[in-house]
C-alpha cells in the first residue's frame, strides 16, 4: 500500500513516542483521520469538545508526563479556537506541537471557505517554529524539527499541512541539491554556568546571614539539591505558584507560596531576609519580592531569555538547576546559627493555625475555604491537582499542602479561565493510574467545564485508576473580579456582569452516568469529599460556597487578620454593609503600597513563567 503524507506524518510522532494526540475533526484535516483509521488509531486520537480543550489537554499531559503534548485541529475556525491553549504552552513553558490542517494549495489566495491566514495567525504563538507543508519531501525534517524545539525551548510549534498535501503519496526528501534531510534522536543535554560565576554566586550566598529561596517549576528535577541548599544556608523557602509541588509543605522551612494568593510567612521571608536564591522561576510581581537596593541577589535558570530580569540579581547563573546546584554546593559554607530558620519556621506554623481558623468561620452556606481545608488531608499522597483560575486559586494555593508524590498546576502566566478540567482530563492520560482532583469555580465550570464532562464520560474506562473528581464552588458569582473590583477600585458588585445562574454541574454529571454530588451545609463537605475519593467512576462534587469570604491578601497583619476574623466569628452585624460599602477601606489597608496595585486571578493571576 502507498503511505501517504497523512500515513507518515503518523508513523513518525509514533517512532517519537508520542502515543496521544488530542483534537477535533474537521475537513481540513480529513487525510490525518483517514490515515487514523489505518493506523488503527495509533497514536490514539482523544477527542474534546473543543479544539481550545484539545490544547489545554495537551498542555495538562505535557505538564503531569514531562512528554510532549500533541494537538489538532482543522483549517480556519479550528485552527482558532487552538490559540488560546497554545498561548497558555508557550507563557507556562511547555512542550506542545501542534496538527494543523489548511485548505488546498490551489485554492489559497482566493478567499476560500475557512482558508485563514494561519501563518499570520500563529507567528507569535508558535514563533520558535511554524512551518507549511508543500510537498512531501519536507517531511520528516520539518515534523522533527518542531518536536524537537518544542522540547528545547519549552514551547508550542505547529506544523500546517493543507488538505491535498495530506493525500498526497510520501516521498522522502533524496540526497540532491536543496533536499533537507533528518534524523530522529534527541539526546539528552545540561547547561552549566562557568566556574567563575559559580564563585561569585557562592561569594553573595556565604555573605548572607538571612537567606530566602524562590523556587519555581525549573527547580522541580532538583528537588534534593534544594533542600540541602536551604540546610546548609539556614534558608526558608518561598514557592511560585507554577512551583507548589516542587518540595513538600511538611518541611518547617516552606513557607508556601508566594504573591497576592501567598502567604504571611512567604510575604515576611521576602520582606526581611538580605539574600535572595531564585531557582527556576520567573515569578512577574516585584512588589511582592525584597526592596530594590535592599538585599543581594542570585538567580538560576536554564533560559538566558527568562533570566535578570525581575530583580536586579548580582549574579545570574544560566544552566540547568540541579546540575548548577550540584556545582555550587560545595562552594557553600554551612551557616552555623538557626536563629533565621527558626523564624521562618515559627511564622509558618503561625500561619497554619490562622489558616485552621479562617476555614472554621461561619458563612452562608459554606466557608470556601472550608471546603479546601476539609480536602487537604484527604488527598492520596500521590494524586495529581489542577486547579481553574479564579477566587478558588486562592484556596488551593493556601490549603493544599503538598506532599508524598503530589503534583499540581494550573494556568500561571496566562491564567486563563476553563482550563481547570481539561488539564484533568490530560493529566489522567499521563497518569492513569493516579488519582486527579481538579478545583474548579462555577464560572469556569460554565464557561466549558461541564461539556469536558463528557469527554470524561467517554473516555473513563480507558484509564487504571477510575478517580477524576471535579470539585466545584458553587457561588452564583464571578468572585475573583467582584473582589478585585471591590479592593481596587472601591466599585460594588456589579451584578450584570458578575451574578451566575445556578446550574448544578452536578446533576449534569450524573445524567452522563458520572457520579454527581451537592453539598449545601458545612457538615457535608468532609464525607462528601470522602464519597468522591472513594467512587468507582469519575465525580462531580459540587459546593454552595459563600461569595461574601474575601481572599484575604498575604500583606495583611497577623492583627488585621484576626480582627476580620474575630468580626466574622461574631456574625459582624454590619456585613452585608461592609461588602456594600465598607470594604474599600478595610480591604486597602491588607494592600501593599498605592503604587504597587496588585494582580489578582480572574483573567489576569498571581502566576509566575517557571
Amino acid at each position: 500500500m502507498t503511505t501517504k503524507v497523512a500515513d507518515y506524518v503518523l508513523a513518525r510522532l509514533r517512532e517519537w513516542g508520542v502515543d496521544h494526540v488530542y483534537g477535533y475533526p474537521g475537513d481540513g484535516i480529513n487525510g490525518l483521520l483517514a490515515a487514523w483509521g489505518r493506523a488503527e488509531n495509533e497514536p490514539r486520537f482523544i477527542q474534546a469538545r473543543h479544539e481550545e480543550m484539545a490544547a489545554f489537554q495537551a498542555v495538562g499531559y505535557a505538564k503531569f508526563s514531562g512528554r510532549l503534548g500533541v494537538c489538532a485541529a482543522t483549517s480556519g475556525p479550528g485552527a482558532i479556537h487552538l490559540l488560546n491553549g497554545l498561548y497558555d504552552a508557550k507563557l507556562d513553558h511547555v512542550p506542545v506541537v501542534a496538527l494543523v490542517g489548511q485548505t488546498h494549495r490551489s485554492a489559497m489566495g482566493g478567499s476560500y471557505q475557512q482558508e485563514v491566514d494561519l501563518h499570520s495567525l500563529y507567528k507569535d504563538v508558535a514563533s520558535d517554529f511554524l512551518e507549511t507543508v508543500t510537498v512531501p519531501e519536507q517531511l520528516p525534517n520539518v515534523l522533527d524539527r518542531a518536536i524537537r524545539t518544542a522540547y528545547a525551548r519549552r514551547a508550542p510549534t505547529a506544523v500546517i499541512i493543507p488538505a491535498d498535501v495530506q493525500e498526497l503519496d510520501y516521498t522522502p526528501p533524496t540526497h540532491e541539491f536543496k533536499m533537507v534531510p533528518s534524523s530522529l534522536d534527541r539526546s539528552g543535554w545540561s547547561a552549566v554556568p562557568s566556574s567563575s560565576a559559580l564563585e561569585r554566586a557562592a561569594e553573595v550566598l556565604n555573605a548572607g546571614e538571612r537567606v530566602a529561596i524562590l523556587v519555581g517549576q525549573g527547580a522541580a528535577g532538583a528537588r534534593a539539591e534544594v533542600r540541602q541548599v536551604a540546610d546548609t544556608l539556614g534558608a526558608g523557602i518561598a514557592k511560585a505558584l507554577l512551583g507548589l509541588d516542587v518540595l513538600s509543605d511538611d518541611l518547617p522551612y516552606v513557607t508556601g507560596p508566594i504573591g497576592l494568593l501567598g502567604t504571611r510567612p512567604s510575604y515576611e521571608l521576602m520582606r526581611d531576609c538580605d539574600t535572595l536564591l531564585t531557582i527556576g522561576s520567573s515569578f512577574p510581581y516585584t512588589q511582592f519580592l525584597p526592596e530594590f537596593g535592599k538585599v543581594r541577589g542570585v538567580q538560576i535558570d536554564l533560559d538566558p531569555h527568562m533570566i535578570g530580569m525581575r530583580y536586579p540579581y548580582e549574579v545570574n547563573l544560566v544552566g540547568d538547576a540541579r546540575e548548577t546546584l550540584l556545582r555550587l554546593l560545595p562552594m557553600l559554607r554551612r551557616k552555623e546559627s538557626r536563629d533565621w530558620q527558626d523564624e521562618v519556621m515559627a511564622g509558618v506554623r503561625r500561619w497554619d493555625e490562622v489558616m485552621e481558623q479562617r476555614a472554621e468561620v461561619s458563612a452562608d452556606p459554606i466557608n470556601p475555604e472550608y471546603v479546601a481545608h476539609c480536602l487537604n488531608p484527604l488527598l492520596p499522597d500521590d494524586a495529581i491537582l489542577t486547579c481553574d483560575s479564579g477566587s478558588v486559586a486562592n484556596w488551593y494555593a493556601r490549603h493544599v499542602r503538598m506532599r508524598g508524590r503530589m503534583r499540581g498546576s494550573l494556568s500561571g502566566t496566562l491564567a486563563t479561565m476553563g482550563s481547570g478540567v481539561p488539564y484533568a482530563i490530560g493529566a489522567k492520560f499521563a497518569q492513569p493510574d493516579r488519582p486527579v482532583v481538579a478545583l474548579v469555580g462555577d464560572g469556569a465550570m460554565q464557561m466549558n467545564g461541564m461539556a469536558e464532562l463528557i469527554t470524561a464520560a467517554k473516555y473513563r474506562h480507558a484509564w487504571d485508576d477510575p478517580r477524576l473528581i471535579i470539585g466545584v464552588w458553587n457561588n452564583q458569582d464571578l468572585n475573583q473580579v467582584t473582589w478585585e473590583m471591590r479592593a481596587m477600585g472601591g466599585a460594588p458588585q456589579f451584578l450584570p456582569s458578575q451574578e451566575l445562574p445556578d446550574v448544578s454541574a452536578a446533576r449534569f454529571a450524573e445524567s452522563l452516568g458520572l457520579k454527581g454530588i451537592r453539598v449545601e451545609k458545612p457538615e457535608q463537605v468532609e464525607q462528601a469529599w470522602r464519597e468522591a475519593l472513594s467512587a468507582d467512576r469519575p465525580v462531580c462534587v459540587e459546593f454552595l460556597t459563600d461569595p461574601a469570604v474575601p481572599p484575604i491578601p498575604p500583606h495583611a497583619t497577623w492583627e488585621q487578620m484576626e480582627a476580620t476574623l474575630e468580626s466574622m466569628v461574631k456574625g459582624d452585624a454590619d456585613r452585608t454593609g461592609m461588602v456594600r460599602q465598607g470594604l474599600k477601606a478595610k480591604v486597602q489597608e491588607f494592600l501593599p503600597h498605592r503604587s504597587h496595585r496588585s494582580h489578582g486571578q480572574g483573567k489576569k493571576a498571581d502566576g509566575d513563567a517557571t
